[in-house]
């Protein structure tokens, strides 16, 4: 076929032989041998770059190869140590209370909790029993991760040691970013149990085992997976619930609701919640009994948690805030601490102090008079003693069986261990002491009618010389009943009536009331040489109020283990023997009341009410006092400095007085008046003086001979000198006077 153009023709189909073949494909250019390829230059790092790099690699590959080698190691020893500590782990029964001292919980006169001693366990409660107002405030508060996590959080522990080095702190000091796991693993000190011989106490076994170092961060992270293992999360909030401490020697969220709400912790509300779940930060600081406000604070941050991680409804939070907590009459109060201690000490050490279980002591304690006790002591300090004063004043509120209604052992309120001025001070008592010189002369036969010559006096002391007694005025009355000597203290008629009826014989009316401790030998016991104690001298006080037998003071009426029903021991104290006639005590009751209606004692009247009295100051104004009684009560009142220095302008007959008179007015505001029993001086013939009548206060009669005093009536002859022991001549000779 006969082309044209130069081009090839177009391929036609061949009938004969089909369809076309198609075009020859395009020939691959051939490859290139290896050879060539290697020959191709490459385009190489400079030198330094190619030798950082070589390095890298290498370290690298060795940080590589050791570290997993490493981490391998580490996961191994930490499966290790978690699957030791998880065999050592006991049931959960057994960590719930472990504590090595029980409680004390002191009841009042009502069966009404007013105090705690020791570690109080209020008892076991359960994630599911607790209020879920109170298991939110601590998740929310301590732990926010907590059903997130297996026992440690990195990003917390992280997030701590960051705040720590901010603050200028130890990485590990201060914020330790612990999970509630490792929370509960220092509160069982990781397993390790109390033993004396390596803790002296269990404070400082508590305190080592909170101690934040590198080892025991380490410890706690096997230790931690092995809890989550063994006792899952609910166990280990459990755990959380009854251990912690809370402060005031609570142990437990159960005890502290009980102690700070007077409630159980399965009913407080999210106001309460949240201060319990706050005391976690620092119970001492928080406790609302130190500062309820401090507390209530503390409460709203951990309210605003709550809120922020829906715990809290926006209603919810603003009642909360609204409505913060606060804590219930009794721990409000406070009162008692004084009172507390001293019961406790008036138990077995090893059922009160040392106790190893959980007792309950009921007790004569009246809150209520308590409390105005308290009340009215801060009144009289903060209105009527110049600020600053460290003067200190006591209190003794009493029945006259002796059984303790209030004690108040300094100005400040405390709730436990402070030195009480009431119970442990040892003073001088000035001339609160007299009445025991009129009893001992009273039951002896002399009357309140009987005549005594208030003039100078001056005795022989065996071993110091002369001693010549002063008044506390400076002109002398003359001839006066004994209703008169008492009621204006005089000391030269109390000194004269003591040598006529023995100081032996008062010696004993004052040792048989209840006053042993540090009696005077010498005749100035009769002015208050002696000491003792302000608990001690309103009980002998109490024995003229119920007609004249002896009292034991007390405060513990039952003692019995929480879990038993029978009382180990019953109330130690009381009323015992008779020390002085009926007859005597009743007109010293009469006697004593002249001291308060026209007598040193004046500024403790009681309008509408009966009162009997004596006051009391010491030499140089070092102690002064007021005890005094209605047919009610009987309270003691005491002041003084701690280091024995003298009051500024202090007497028996002011402060103290007065500090009474706020006291009694106060316990009788609500009680009707009831009259003392006493005889009156009209019940009684008029005084006689050797065959002559002399009316009471008649300080102008005739003189009779010094120191002799009428027979009671009805009695064949006065007391015969000597009685007490000394003879004829040293009663004249010390009545007369030695000359040397």
């Amino acid at each position: 076929m006969k082309q044209t153009g130069g081009r090839k023709p177009p391929l036609v189909a061949d009938r004969r032989y089909g369809a076309a073949p198609p075009a020859p494909a395009k020939p691959k250019p051939a490859a290139k041998p290896k050879a060539a390829r290697a020959r191709r230059p490459a385009r190489r790092l400079p030198w330094p770059l190619r030798l950082v790099a070589g390095l890298f690699r290498l370290v690298w590959r060795a940080l590589w190869g050791i570290g997993w080698r490493v981490t391998a190691m580490g996961a191994i020893v930490v499966g290790l140590a978690t699957l030791y500590f998880y065999a050592q782990l006991p049931p959960l029964e057994a960590l719930i209370d472990a504590r090595t001292r029980g409680s004390v919980t002191l009841l009042d006169r009502d069966g009404k909790v007013f105090a705690w001693r020791g570690e109080t366990f209020g008892g076991t409660i359960t994630t599911e029993t607790v209020s879920p107002a109170l298991r939110n405030a601590i998740v929310a508060t301590e732990d926010k991760r907590f059903y997130r996590h297996f026992g440690i959080s990195p990003r917390g522990i992280l997030s701590a040691v960051r705040i720590n080095l901010a603050e200028g702190r130890g990485p590990l000091e201060g914020n330790g970013g612990s999970t509630i796991t490792q929370q509960v693993a220092k509160l069982i000190c990781l397993g390790v149990p109390y033993d004396p011989k390596v803790w002296k106490t269990e404070a400082d076994y508590e305190a080592d085992c909170r101690q934040s170092s590198l080892m025991r961060k380490i410890k706690e992270v096997p230790f931690s997976f092995a809890m989550e293992a063994k006792y899952g999360k609910d166990s280990i909030l459990t755990l959380y619930l009854n251990r912690a401490y809370l402060g005031a020697g609570a142990r437990g969220f159960e005890a502290a609701s009980q102690r700070y709400f007077g409630k159980s912790a399965n009913e407080v509300t999210p106001a309460e919640a949240a201060m319990l779940a706050g005391l976690l930060k620092a119970p001492t600081r928080y406790a609302p009994t130190a500062s309820l406000e401090r507390a209530q604070g503390r409460a709203a941050v951990v309210l605003g948690l709550m809120h922020d991680q829906g715990y809290l409804t926006d209603s919810q939070f603003k009642d909360a805030l609204a409505g913060p907590a606060r804590l219930s009459k009794a721990a409000e109060a406070r009162a008692g601490g004084y009172f507390a201690d001293w019961v406790m000490d008036s138990g077995p050490a090893f059922l009160t102090q040392d106790t190893t279980e959980d007792v309950i002591i009921r007790t004569t304690l009246d809150q209520s008079i308590q409390k105005r006790a308290e009340e009215a002591l801060a009144d009289v300090f903060e209105t009527k003693v110049k600020a600053g004063s460290k003067a200190q004043a006591a209190i003794v509120v009493m029945s006259a069986d002796g059984a303790v209604r209030a004690m108040v052992g300094g100005r400040d309120n405390v709730v436990s261990g402070a030195f009480n001025r009431a119970t442990q001070a040892i003073r001088q008592t000035g001339s609160t002491f007299k009445p025991f010189v009129y009893a001992a002369a009273l039951d002896m036969g002399y009357t309140m009618n009987s005549l005594i010559d208030d003039a100078p006096v001056t005795l022989y002391v065996k071993g110091s010389g002369e001693w010549t007694p002063k008044n506390y005025e400076p002109e002398f009355r003359g001839m006066m009943t004994l209703t008169d000597a008492l009621a204006h203290s005089i000391n030269t008629a109390t000194v004269r009536l003591s040598q006529a009826v023995g100081l032996e014989a008062v010696r004993k009316v004052a040792a048989d009331f209840g006053l042993q401790s540090e009696l005077a030998q010498g005749p100035a016991i009769v002015l208050g040489a002696s000491g003792a104690t302000l608990l001690d001298m309103t009980g002998a006080y109490a024995g003229i109020l119920n007609g004249g037998s002896s009292v034991h003071p007390y405060g513990l009426v039952e003692l019995r283990i929480q879990s038993d029903d029978a009382a180990l021991m019953g109330q130690e104290g009381g009323m015992g023997e008779r020390v002085i006639s009926e007859s005597a005590a009743r007109q010293l009751t009469y006697m004593m009341t002249q001291v308060i209606e026209r007598g040193t004692g004046r500024r403790a009247r009681l309008d509408g009410h009966e009162v009997a009295g004596k006051t009391g100051t010491t030499s140089d104004y070092r102690d002064a006092w007021f005890i005094g009684f209605t047919a009610d009560y009987v309270v003691g009142v005491w002041m003084g400095n701690d280091d024995n220095k003298p009051l500024t302008g202090v007497t028996g007959g002011g402060l103290p007085a007065e500090i009474w008179h706020e006291v009694m007015a106060r316990v009788e505001a609500d009680l009707p008046p009831t009259p003392l029993p006493m005889i009156r001086p009209e019940e009684l013939p008029p005084p006689a003086w050797q065959g002559q009548t002399y009316e009471a206060g008649g300080y102008g009669a005739q003189e009779p001979y010094p120191g002799q005093l009428a027979p009671y009536p009805g009695q064949a002859q006065a007391p015969a000198p000597g009685q007490g022991g000394e003879s004829l001549v040293d009663i004249l000779t010390n009545i007369l006077g030695r000359r040397n």
